[in-house]
């Protein structure tokens, strides 16, 4: 899975037209707050820059014109990532290949209790803005193409046997 930024005409969903609360509650079950960034501003701790969310600590960062899918997708990294990678979070989430499918992953489930955005939304925004799936788009890869994405994440303890977010974050590796 690749990602490239998108150009900033876009149309996928933005953080002020998404709901911000059911956003703010969502990611507060893992531990993690939302800090708004001026629209005229650089946002801190973005790895891809422009409107692209940032990570600072247990922190996301955003503007008004982030795109969900990104706040969602940095939200799952800190998620995703072991304590010892969290405690030293600035900007860049690293990982592995298997990580960033099980980020991806997880950020599809979780739009689902976003009303007003859900999975449907999310794999066409990750169209939208470039993710790069090999059956050619994210809702393939999601129901044909992402096992092994499952398989981390209950590994990792934070799905259930039967898919369902525990709403944890990794702990050890």
């Amino acid at each position: 899975m690749n990602q490239v930024p998108a150009p900033p005409n876009s149309t996928v969903m933005r953080y002020r037209d998404g709901n911000a609360a059911a956003l703010t509650a969502l990611l507060a079950k893992f531990g993690l707050v939302i800090s708004e960034v001026p629209v005229d501003q650089a946002i801190p701790g973005s790895f891809w820059g422009d409107e692209e969310a940032g990570l600072l600590g247990s922190t996301v960062l955003v503007r008004a014109d982030t795109p969900l899918h990104s706040v969602l997708h940095e939200a799952c990294h800190c998620i995703c990532m072991d304590e010892a990678r969290r405690a030293r979070l600035d900007t860049n989430a690293g990982g592995d290949y298997e990580e960033e499918n099980a980020v991806c992953y997880l950020q599809i489930l979780l739009a689902g209790e976003i009303p007003g955005f859900g999975r449907d939304r999310m794999m066409a925004d990750m169209d939208a803005w470039g993710y790069g799936f090999r059956l050619g788009s994210a809702r393939a890869w999601f129901e044909r193409d992402a096992e092994d994405a499952r398989e981390w994440l209950c590994k990792a303890g934070l799905l259930t046997a039967t898919g369902k977010p525990t709403f944890n974050k990794r702990q050890a590796d």
